[in-house]
C-alpha cells in the first residue's frame, strides 16, 4: 500500500494511472458482476424496469461518484491522505459533536467491508456453474478467501505490482462485452435519459426500493477518497473518466442484452456472464476472479489503514501494528486481518450465493456517506471557505439522495442482523 510520499502521487504518467487502477477501483470497478442482476431480480424483464435500471446506476454515478467524491470530496487532503477519519482530523476543532459522525462513518465502513469480499469474489466464480454445472462454489470462495488472508502477512508489494495491469485488463474487458452488446441494439442508449430513472423510482410498482440494487454502482465511492494518499488527486480524477465509460458501457450492453434475450425472466442467470461469449467464458471467468480478489485487497490494506488511523486518534485500543515489507506505508494488523477472515468466511457460510449477499450489501455504507457528507460540509465552509448558502444547498441534494438510498436499504436490515451487532461492538469500542 503506497502512501503518499509515493512517486506515483505526484505527477500523472502512463505508469502510475495504472497503478491507480489496481489500488483504488476494485470494488466500484467489480460491480457490474451483479448490480444489474440484483435490480431485475425475479421481476418481469421490460423496458421501465431495464433502462430506468441503468438510468439510475448512471445518474448515481454522476452525483454521488463523479460530483460529491471525484470533484468534492477529494479537496479535503489532509496532507496527502484521505478517507472520513482523515477529513475528521481536518475540521474535528470546527465542532465536539463532529466525533459521533466520524466515528460512525468509519464503523461502518469496516462493517460493510466484511461483505465486500465475499460478495465480489461469490459473483465471480459462480460464474463456473456455466462452464462446469453443478460445481460447489462455496469451497472454493472459502479457500481464496483464506489464501488472500494467509498473504497479508507477507506483504502485497511484488504482487501488488501486477494489480494495476490486470484491472487495466479487466476494465478494457468490460468495454468491449458491453460495446459489442451496444452495437447490436443501440437503442439502449436512451436509457441515459433521467426521464426513465423517473418513471422506475415513480410509476413502477415498488420502483422506489430498487434503489437499494441500485446503490450497489457506488458502493466503492467512499474507497475512492480513501485512497487519496496511495495514488494522489490527479491520477484518480484522470483514470476515473477511464473506469467510468467502461463501467457505464458495461451496464448498457448489459441492459441491451436484457431487452432482446427473449424470456420474461432472468431464470436465475447472470446477465454480465451472458454477454460473454461462449468460447471466451472460462478466461472471462478467471480475469474476473483476479478482478475480484484484487477488490479485496484494496479493502483488506483500507480496513488496515482505518485502524491505524483509528489508533492515532485513540479511537481503538493500541494493537499490534507490523510493516511486512520494506515499502513504506504498508502495514500489517495481525488482529484485524483474523477479524475480517472470520468475518468473510461466515458470511460465505451464512448466505451461501451472492445473490443472498446482494440483500445485505449496502445498507451501513450508505450511513458512512452521510456521515461523510456531515463532515464534508464544515470542511468547505470553515476550510475552504466556501458560502454557506452554496453548501447548505450541496448538502440538501447528496443529503436527499443518500438519504433516499437509506431509506431503500432499511429493508435489508433484517439480512444485517450479524453485520449490526459487529457495528454496534465497533462502535461502542471506539
Amino acid at each position: 500500500m503506497l502512501k503518499s510520499n509515493s512517486i506515483h502521487s505526484k505527477r500523472i504518467t502512463t505508469a502510475s494511472l495504472i497503478v491507480a487502477l489496481g489500488i483504488i477501483y476494485g470494488d466500484i470497478g467489480t460491480s457490474p458482476l451483479y448490480v444489474l442482476r440484483a435490480i431485475i431480480g425475479e421481476k418481469n424483464i421490460d423496458e421501465v424496469l431495464v433502462l430506468g435500471g441503468v438510468s439510475c446506476i448512471f445518474w448515481t454515478l454522476v452525483f454521488q461518484t463523479t460530483i460529491k467524491y471525484v470533484w468534492l470530496t477529494l479537496k479535503a487532503d489532509n496532507e496527502g491522505e484521505g478517507g472520513i477519519l482523515s477529513l475528521y482530523a481536518l475540521v474535528r476543532k470546527y465542532g465536539k459533536k463532529l466525533v459521533i459522525p466520524a466515528i460512525l462513518g468509519a464503523t461502518t465502513l469496516l462493517a460493510d467491508g466484511i461483505i465486500t469480499p465475499p460478495i465480489t469474489i461469490t459473483s465471480a466464480v459462480e460464474g463456473l456453474d456455466k462452464v462446469f454445472p453443478h460445481l460447489p462454489t462455496i469451497p472454493i470462495v472459502i479457500i481464496i478467501l483464506s489464501g488472500l488472508f494467509i498473504f497479508q502477512r507477507f506483504g502485497t508489494q511484488k504482487v501488488g505490482k501486477i494489480f494495476g495491469p490486470v484491472m487495466a485488463v479487466w476494465f478494457t474487458m468490460l468495454l468491449i462485452l458491453g460495446f459489442s452488446q451496444i452495437i447490436k441494439y443501440p437503442g439502449v442508449i436512451k436509457g441515459l435519459n433521467p426521464y426513465y430513472a423517473y418513471l422506475l423510482l415513480t410509476k413502477y410498482p415498488g420502483g422506489f426500493w430498487l434503489l437499494g440494487s441500485v446503490f450497489l454502482a457506488t458502493t466503492g465511492a467512499e474507497a475512492l477518497y480513501s485512497d487519496l494518499g496511495h495514488c494522489g488527486r490527479k491520477n484518480i480524477r484522470v483514470s476515473w473518466a477511464f473506469v467510468k465509460i467502461c463501467l457505464l458501457t458495461n451496464y448498457i450492453g448489459q441492459a441491451a442484452w436484457l431487452m432482446h434475450q427473449g424470456q420474461q425472466t432472468l431464470q436465475g442467470k447472470n446477465p454480465f456472464f451472458e454477454i460473454i461469449p461462449e468460447w471466451f467464458l472460462l478466461p472471462g471467468i478467471i480475469i474476473a476472479t483476479f478482478a475480484s480478489i484484487i477488490a479485496s485487497q484494496a479493502l483488506i490494506s483500507g480496513s488496515y489503514t482505518l485502524i491505524s488511523e483509528a489508533i492515532n486518534l485513540n479511537f481503538w485500543p493500541r494493537v499490534t501494528v507490523r510493516q511486512p515489507t520494506e515499502l513504506k506505508g504498508q502495514i500489517y494488523i495481525p488482529s484485524v486481518n483474523m477479524l475480517l477472515w472470520m468475518g468473510c468466511v461466515s458470511a460465505v457460510l451464512y448466505f451461501k450465493s451472492s445473490v443472498n449477499m446482494e440483500a445485505a450489501y449496502g445498507f451501513f455504507i450508505t450511513i458512512t456517506m452521510m456521515m461523510t457528507t456531515i463532515l464534508l460540509s464544515f470542511f468547505l465552509i470553515y476550510r475552504l471557505k466556501w458560502n454557506k448558502l452554496l453548501v447548505f444547498g450541496i448538502v440538501f441534494i447528496f443529503g436527499l439522495i443518500e438519504f433516499s438510498f437509506f431509506i431503500a436499504n432499511l429493508i435489508k436490515i433484517e439480512k444485517n442482523w450479524a453485520f449490526l451487532l459487529f457495528g454496534i461492538i465497533i462502535f461502542m469500542v471506539m
